[in-house]
């Protein structure tokens, strides 16, 4: 699933990139290789995922962004993640150093790195694949599609909400 970063002289070293760029990147990635992707979806468990994505398939994927090294090492939650997906990648900007996602506490055996600009990304290390069960995807599958088609309403009919 690997692919090019389309821009290599993407300003990142200055901080320009935020997570809404990874986002947007990370995104474009996926959808070329069928997985359609959602921004801030919440979890059974009550978390909320940066990205999810889910294939023709119903693989799920969960992507975490981090642009701070702090935010990275900070991150105490993301495990929980691991119950919900098939797959799960971190996500940085290109010129992070992802050199800590090396280590045992992210569990490199497990997840996966994506490296993204605004325009692209590019798998540099591959999620193992862990099947989530039958319940979890179908639940994980519906609340997906229920929020993305509350996002699609929003968009025509911001008062929808109230009118139900």
């Amino acid at each position: 699933m690997a692919t090019a970063v389309s821009d290599p002289l993407s300003p990142v070293a200055d901080g320009a990139l935020t997570a809404a760029d990874v986002a947007r990147g990370v995104c474009r990635m996926l959808l070329r290789h069928d997985y359609v992707a959602m921004a801030e979806v919440p979890l059974a468990d009550g978390r909320r995922a940066d990205l999810m994505a889910i294939d023709s398939r119903g693989q799920i994927i969960i992507v975490e962004i981090k642009v701070s090294r702090a935010d990275l090492l900070g991150d105490n939650k993301w495990t929980d993640y691991l119950d919900h997906c098939d797959r799960f990648f971190w996500a940085v900007p290109q010129g992070f150093d992802h050199s800590p996602l090396a280590g045992e506490l992210f569990l490199p055996e497990r997840s996966g790195i994506i490296i993204a600009d605004r325009y692209d990304a590019a798998i540099l290390r591959e999620a193992r694949k862990d099947s989530v069960s039958a319940s979890v995807r179908r639940k994980s599958t519906l609340a997906f599609a229920r929020r993305a088609g509350r996002r699609l309403i929003a968009t025509t009919d911001p008062d929808a909400e109230t009118a139900c």
